[in-house]
């Protein structure tokens, strides 16, 4: 009987303290918790919110992290997963090496129209990086927290050989990525350009003024192609709430350009190395303004990562002659080289210059590369691309490093 007793008083203690176990727990508050908030996609750091820490506890968690030199799981930043069409391409490529340094995961696409595998081989096998070969004109399914649509044709050479494609790629491609911008809740960054302004009638040109812009004329397909992306991003952002932003890029120059793309930096550097004479088209007093391609990655990152939408001039104001653009090139390969004038192309634009005033106070951007510290840079790249390492010439591709 005694033992049965026991074991029954056993029974009825056991009872008990599962009762008043979980009545205690859930009667009396916790200690203060750690909240976190994360920032959208497109933020640069996480945001911590130190709600309720007033307490021990909170300054307990401080303390753990300062002793022992390590951050909770919780509180690590997220990986974002970035996408940047036209990544294989000439600013394409050092955008995703400078992202790639960042820690980012980047997933490339890319058609190989004017871009090529070599300016990203150096990545393949991080498993950070994955390369797609696919048309922006075609959708594409993908998770990702931003995107840098790139991709498009941006040298009179091949936007002019297939015009169609041009103004396919700048519209329905456009559309595609705001749709899947919009579908994944990702920030979407359209690298416009400076020539929304056409033949521009205002010198500098503002991110206010409107362009002088000819819709039919040779060059249409990219200018007019371009305008009407910015407005398709614009809409987007109206109708559906997106975060978007957009930047109009001016001339960019360095390494991984294309050798014979047609713009007048590349086809000076490279006439020059061929002891080729220098074409000139039209009096050579045509301006442009000459950023290095590494200014450019900057201000398209602090835009992304920036709280503003724009649009944004990001070029350098640094303006120069075709025929002083000439001179620079000169001085650079070959004092020697000659300079031939030819009659100018349709629809060149007289003037070319950024008013990046916007830039510099909004974003704290402005170019720190001039000209003739840049384009040596670029000179050792071609050098090496056309002649290889031995001086003889090749037509091996070698990869650059800017």
């Amino acid at each position: 009987m005694g033992a049965r007793y026991l074991f029954a008083k056993q029974r009825f203690l056991c009872l008990m303290m599962g009762i008043m176990i979980p009545t205690f727990f859930f009667t009396f508050p916790s200690k203060p918790q750690l909240k976190l908030t994360h920032r959208r996609p497109g933020s640069t750091h996480m945001s911590q919110s130190w709600t309720n820490c007033q307490g021990h506890g909170g300054v307990g968690i401080m303390n753990h992290m300062r002793v022992g030199m390590r951050v909770p799981l919780g509180l690590k930043e997220k990986v974002k997963r970035i996408l940047v069409t036209g990544g294989a391409g000439f600013v394409g490529s050092h955008l995703v090496d400078r992202l790639m340094m960042r820690g980012d995961h980047v997933i490339v696409i890319d058609n190989y129209f004017t871009g090529r595998k070599e300016n990203v081989l150096h990545h393949l096998g991080n498993p950070r990086f994955e390369l797609i070969r696919h048309d922006v004109v075609e959708p594409i399914m993908l998770e990702v927290d931003q995107i840098y649509h790139l991709a498009c044709p941006a040298s009179p050479v091949y936007y002019k050989y297939n015009p169609v494609k041009t103004i396919k790629t700048n519209v329905m491609g456009t559309l595609n990525m705001l749709g899947l911008a919009k579908r994944v809740g990702a920030r979407f960054l359209l690298t416009s350009t400076s020539e929304v302004y056409g033949d521009p009638l205002q010198h500098p040109q503002p991110e206010s003024y409107w362009g002088n812009v000819n819709p039919i004329g040779v060059r249409s397909c990219y200018d007019e192609g371009k305008r009407t992306a910015e407005t398709l991003t614009m809409d987007y952002h109206r109708a559906h709430g997106m975060q978007v932003r957009i930047a109009r890029i001016f001339n960019t120059y360095g390494p991984r350009m294309c050798i014979d793309d047609g713009r007048v930096v590349s086809n000076f550097v490279a006439q020059a190395l061929r002891k080729e004479p220098l074409t000139v088209y039209g009096d050579g007093k045509q301006t442009r303004s000459f950023q290095y391609v590494s200014d450019l990655v900057e201000g398209l990152m602090r835009l992304m990562e920036g709280g503003h939408i724009g649009p944004f001039n990001l070029g350098n104001p640094g303006e120069f002659t075709m025929l002083e653009l000439a001179k620079v090139v000169q001085e650079t390969i070959d004092p020697n080289a000659k300079i031939e004038f030819k009659p100018n192309t349709e629809d060149d634009p007289h003037k070319r210059k950024p008013d990046i005033s916007k830039a510099k106070e909004l974003l704290g951007w402005e170019p720190t590369v001039p000209l003739r510290d840049g384009l040596p840079r670029m000179v050792d790249d071609f050098r090496q691309r056309i002649f290889g390492n031995d001086g003889k010439k090749t037509g091996k591709q070698t990869l650059a490093v800017a």
